[in-house]
This record gives C-alpha cells, sequence and structure tokens, in this order.
C-alpha cells in the first residue's frame, strides 16, 4: 500500500514555517502522498438554532489548491491529494484550470479527491446548488476530463457550456485521477462507473469488505476492470498505539486497499512538532 498522512489541516496552524516543516518531514520520513481537507467557509453556530456538524467558523482549513502551490516548490516527490475537494460548490472549469496547473507544477503530482459535500452554507455563500450537487457532480466530472485532455473543448451539457474552449497548459496526467469520498448508494455506483479511486468511510470489516465487494460488481457491469480503481484506507492516530495502528494497516491490506494514510488530528496534539512525531511512530509502527 502507498502510505500517507492526512495534512492537519485544523491544527497545524497559520504559520508558513509550520506547513513547510510537516509537509518536508514527511517527505523525508517516506510518505508517498499528503491528504488534505477541503472547506472554504465555516459557520458560526451561535447563529443556529441547531449546529451539529464536525467544523464552525472557528476551525483553520488552508485552500487545497493554493497550499499545493505553496508545497509544489518545496517538496520534491511527494503527491498531493485532496481528500476531499468539495466540488459541487466550485465552478467546474476554474478548478479544472487549477488542478491541471498543479500537476504542472508538481511534475505530474497530483490525485485529485473530489466529493459533494454536506455544508449547505458554502454552497450559498458560493453561490451553487445544494440540492443539485450529486446529479451535477457526474457532469462536472466528464467536463474536467475534457479540459485535461483536449487542447479545445466543445461541451454542451445540462449544467454546463463551453464553446470552442480551453485550458492551457494541460496537466502533465491526462487525464489527473479523480477519487471520490462519501459512501451513500449513488455514489458507490458512480465511483464503480467513473471512478479512480474511492476514500471509504468504514473500517475494514466484514461490511466494509462487502461494501467494497459491491463497488466492484458496480464496476464490472460498467465494463471496467474493478482491480483497477483504488481504495485508500485510513488509521487515526486517536484509535491506539503502534499495535492497534499494525493491525488496522494489516486489515486495510487485507480488504485489498492500494493506500492508506495516516490521520493526526483530534489526538490531543499540539503544534507542527507534535504532528511529526506522530507520525514519524505511525510509519515505524506500520512499516516494521
Amino acid at each position: 500500500m502507498q502510505l500517507g498522512a492526512v495534512f492537519p489541516q485544523t491544527e497545524i496552524g497559520a504559520d508558513p514555517s509550520g506547513v513547510r516543516d510537516y509537509a518536508q518531514a514527511a517527505e523525508a520520513l517516506g510518505y508517498e502522498h499528503l491528504l488534505v481537507f477541503d472547506h472554504v467557509l465555516g459557520a458560526d453556530p451561535s447563529k443556529r438554532e441547531s449546529w451539529e456538524r464536525p467544523y464552525s467558523h472557528t476551525d483553520l482549513f488552508h485552500e487545497p489548491f493554493v497550499l499545493f502551490g505553496y508545497l509544489a516548490a518545496i517538496t520534491e516527490k511527494i503527491q498531493m491529494t485532496t481528500g476531499v475537494l468539495i466540488l459541487g460548490q466550485r465552478q467546474t472549469a476554474l478548478v479544472a484550470k487549477q488542478a491541471a496547473e498543479v500537476d504542472v507544477l508538481t511534475g505530474g503530482r497530483l490525485r485529485l479527491g473530489i466529493g459533494i459535500g454536506w455544508n449547505f452554507v458554502e454552497y450559498e455563500a458560493l453561490g451553487e446548488d445544494f440540492s443539485n450537487r450529486g446529479r451535477r457532480s457526474v457532469e462536472q466530472i466528464r467536463l474536467m476530463r475534457a479540459l485535461w485532455t483536449q487542447e479545445v473543448v466543445d461541451f454542451k451539457g445540462r449544467y454546463h457550456q463551453v464553446s470552442h474552449a480551453g485550458i492551457n497548459p494541460l496537466p502533465i496526467q491526462r487525464p489527473i485521477p479523480i477519487w471520490f469520498g462519501g459512501g451513500a448508494d449513488q455514489v458507490v455506483r458512480r465511483i464503480g462507473r467513473m471512478g479512480d479511486g474511492w476514500f471509504p468511510q468504514f473500517q475494514p470489516d466484514s461490511e466494509g469488505q462487502a461494501r467494497i465487494a459491491e463497488m466492484r460488481e458496480y464496476a464490472k457491469a460498467a465494463g471496467r476492470d474493478p482491480m483497477s480503481i483504488g481504495i485508500e484506507g485510513r488509521v487515526s492516530v486517536s484509535s491506539g498505539g503502534p499495535e492497534e495502528w499494525g493491525k488496522a494497516a494489516e486489515a486495510w491490506a487485507e480488504a485489498g486497499a492500494t493506500h492508506l494514510s495516516v490521520n493526526t488530528m483530534r489526538a490531543d496534539l499540539k503544534g507542527p512538532d507534535q504532528h511529526i512525531d506522530a507520525i514519524r511512530r505511525f510509519k515505524e509502527a506500520v512499516s516494521g
């Protein structure tokens, strides 16, 4: 499995030196990708009747594409991964352009994980429709892949129109790999039909393995090789110690995961140095 580290968005802080130190340490430790969460805005819970959501306006989030532009200049080989970018709340052609630029500046090191999200407050603020975000995302993916592989695109869909235009420069990867987050039935079907990979939100137990098998059946039905679709598991350092981390990594390997990432957030760690130490200990535990 390719081993990655979840960039500790909400706990890394806003000091550029901390961001630099963490990314360079992850690369030096042999991690093969950095996985970055995404939120553009956070809602103020005090202004709402109820807000039972994991993030608010007090949680810090670095913007993924800007972050990757910075990391492109200070790293050499570690892959940049969004896990996941909320595609439906963004303009499709602009995402395609930004992703292509990151791919060029990193020498083909971008993996674009996408999702439709849950934060209607962000959709409202960014001027996109929350109610049709799932259906629209399918068309968004088709348009992005066209923009990444053709110099001139003529596209007319239900939600998008591009009249004989294209992005320049095109990415190195043509197309850039698109991975999906989420686990709703319609999302699992989309992964089987058109995804390059999946960030599943479950454990690699019998139920999780059955869900992966279901996705692979959808891939077969679409005439695709199901084993060509990547699976990225995730382990939190808060879930135990080195022994538990090793067992979790083995379970994901047995479930057929191609990638595995470690999440150090919500483990009572303070500052970049403690997060760096945590990914060092995790790497030692699973690489044994």
